[in-house]
């Protein structure tokens, strides 16, 4: 089993709660407005870090931070974008894949600081649509925040959103969504 840690919307700052909490990560996603390169340093001392370039970000990261990301992770496959918009697969496409490119079965973008996990119909063709909110900067009434998501052998075992601030309920879970 991998667990994925993903994080968005650090804007410059890299809390050390939400360090923490993505220490039992082998692998870390950050999905935009990183602002500043020492966040992906860090990140990286814990796990392997795929990033995608936000609207506050500039090209500083190297070769390897670009639009979009299309990592696999123990056989999953993840779209990566900033925009929500960006990973939308719709019938007519998507400007994050190119024909013939293989489905993903994760989307995750950032931009929007609100927690989100959508299964079903919504996140189609992908089983799972999920934006890990902010550490930094929350909007929606949702707290400073993280995703996990566990996968085995290509498939999706579970999907959930915590709590990254300072007191009693760090660590607590905000959404969660387990497969079958």
């Amino acid at each position: 089993m991998a667990r994925i840690g993903v994080i968005s919307d650090t804007h410059g700052v890299l809390p050390v709660e939400a360090f923490n909490a993505l220490a039992d990560c082998e692998h870390i996603i950050h999905a935009g407005d990183i602002c500043s390169p020492e966040i992906i340093c860090d990140l990286q001392t814990l796990a392997p870090v795929t990033a995608v370039l936000g609207n506050n970000d500039f090209n500083e990261y190297g070769s390897s931070v670009r639009r979009f990301a299309r990592p696999v992770v123990d056989g999953v496959r993840f779209l990566v974008a900033h925009y929500p918009r960006d990973v939308r697969i719709v019938f007519a496409g998507s400007g994050a894949l190119a024909p013939g490119d293989p489905l993903p079965n994760v989307c995750i973008h950032g931009h929007t600081h609100i927690p989100e996990i959508v299964v079903g119909k919504e996140a189609r063709p992908a089983d799972l649509l999920l934006c890990p909110g902010s550490p930094t900067n929350p909007r929606g009434g949702f707290p400073q925040c993280v995703a996990k998501i566990d996968v085995w052998e290509g498939r999706i075992l579970r999907a959930w959103v915590e709590r990254t601030t300072r007191g009693p309920h760090c660590g607590e879970v905000v959404l969660r969504h387990d497969f079958a």
